[in-house]
């Protein structure tokens, strides 16, 4: 049995800062969830992606990542993607210090 599609938006990384970043209708890239595209539809999800992944001078690591609806525009749904929209945890700790 087939999985119901769920909500979700395009997420990657930014190629040169390593910033979080998400796929917005207008295909360009924001450092908001907020502000990109909620996918609903598997086929759209499927094509979309592809045109995202194009942008390979931009962005790496893209992917669908789980997202619902809000007044405010798409929230993440899972604690990596909600961790992942407080930007880089690019201080020094720990053994990184050295």
């Amino acid at each position: 049995m087939s999985r119901t599609f769920t909500p979700k938006v395009i997420t990657a990384n930014a190629l040169l800062e390593g910033d979080a970043i998400w796929f917005t209708e207008d295909d360009t890239w924001t450092r908001n969830i907020a502000e990109a595209e909620l996918i609903t539809d598997e086929a759209h999800g499927d094509l979309r992606l592809l045109e995202a992944k194009a942008d390979q001078g931009i962005v790496v690591g893209v992917y669908l990542a789980e997202a619902k609806p809000t007044d405010k525009g798409p929230a993440p749904t899972h604690f990596r993607e909600a961790f992942r929209t407080r930007g880089p945890s690019n201080y020094a700790h720990g053994k990184q210090e050295v």
